[in-house]
């Protein structure tokens, strides 16, 4: 059985997001959402699923969810008993409010600090193997999510049972073949072969070396999603000649208008470059390609302190990001992004962005056929 006719989908595109409008729009246009749930709490989760669940028309979609291998267990153990930014050492707290205040950005006022921390804490919480599984838990009330994506490796084997009993179609994000092996032996049914393009968590294989790695790895027997790099037909028509049923994009939608970040940060991914996709450990402990910034670079300088283990690190980053988005400084800005980010120069619509991939798909395939080399 393909993996349209086991999930449903109309179009191979499957859009990441962490806001719900996008998944909405998406999956109403024939692609497959998949909500993006790693900064969400438990109850915030549900108010999300259930606005997707209101708006989608009765189509499936996914919930995407982060299960580190490798955390902070004193947060792990700590989470909802006190505050985790309590657990960042103070020479963490005191570097990045040095860099800022000699930057010159303002100190949030009292009130946004206390509500922003909040929100980030609770969010950055739910990247911990227990806090996944909160998140699971609310996720398998909701019966129009068909497909959960675990983005760091597969599922442990309760969490893979439960969501068979629930048949729901599991994924699993790999950037290695030997990855995709693990992920084929620990019953994940779906593997999206992440190549470095991609925004995130990232590894350092190309999209167009690893994905024919990967259907090799699990003998053709588990379907394949492509990630990195997908942002016009063109490049879906390349995925599928490589064997991928379908595709994995995340930076284009953020620069549409139903996406979650304010007018400044969107015109942040305008102004970036290709080359200002950089690979960098500063947003979660683990490597990611995020914005290139004086933010995300001075970590890497002689003297920056080591990296946290997850959530503790991104608790730090994603505080420190909530002070220069509201100061408005695109010179410290870093948010994930993809090398796709250098096409992205103003802001569109969901529905225009799957309309113009669409067509070049259906173009691209037609110019094919009629080539030389499709006979």
């Amino acid at each position: 059985m393909s993996l349209r006719d086991i999930l449903g989908f109309e179009t191979p595109i499957f859009a990441f997001s962490h806001c719900r409008d996008v998944v909405v729009e998406v999956t109403k246009a024939g692609g497959y959402g998949v909500l993006g749930a790693s900064t969400f709490s438990p109850e915030q989760l549900e108010v999300e699923l259930a606005w997707i669940d209101a708006h989608v028309d009765g189509r499936p979609y996914g919930v995407d969810v982060i299960i580190p291998g490798n955390y902070n267990t004193e947060a792990e153990e700590s989470f909802g008993k006190i505050d985790l930014h309590d657990l960042i050492p103070d020479e963490h707290k005191s570097f990045i409010d040095k860099v800022l205040d000699d930057e010159g950005v303002p100190e949030l006022p009292d009130d946004d600090r206390a509500r922003i921390n909040e929100e980030i804490v609770t969010g950055r919480g739910a990247m911990t193997p227990d806090g996944a599984r909160r998140l699971l838990e609310v996720t398998l009330r909701h019966p129009q999510v068909r497909f959960v994506v675990s983005a760091l490796g597969a599922p442990p084997p309760d969490v893979v049972e439960k969501l068979r009993a629930h048949d729901i179609t599991i994924g699993a994000m790999c950037g290695r073949p030997k990855h995709a092996a693990r992920h084929k032996a620990a019953g994940v049914d779906v593997i999206i072969a992440q190549g470095t393009e991609a925004g995130g968590h990232t590894g350092e294989i190309a999209t167009l070396v690893l994905v024919p790695q990967v259907i090799d790895a699990v003998g053709g027997d588990i379907p394949v999603i492509a990630a990195g790099g997908f942002a016009r037909g063109s490049q879906i028509a390349a995925a599928l000649a490589l064997g991928a049923e379908g595709v994995w994009c995340g930076t284009v939608w953020l620069g549409t208008r139903e996406s979650e970040l304010t007018p400044f940060e969107r015109q942040a991914y305008f102004d970036a470059e290709t080359e200002d996709a950089v690979r960098r450990r500063c947003r979660t402990g683990k490597t990611v390609r995020m914005l290139k910034s004086k933010l995300s670079e001075v970590w890497e300088a002689p003297g920056a302190p080591e990296y946290l283990g997850s959530p503790l690190q991104g608790i730090l980053f994603n505080e420190a990001t909530a002070r220069v988005i509201r100061a408005e400084r695109a010179d410290l800005y870093s948010f994930p992004a993809g090398q796709v980010v250098g096409a992205m120069k103003e802001e569109t619509s969901v529905r225009q962005v799957m309309y113009d991939m669409q067509v070049e798909l259906a173009d691209t395939l037609e110019r094919l056929s009629k080539s030389s080399f499709g006979g």
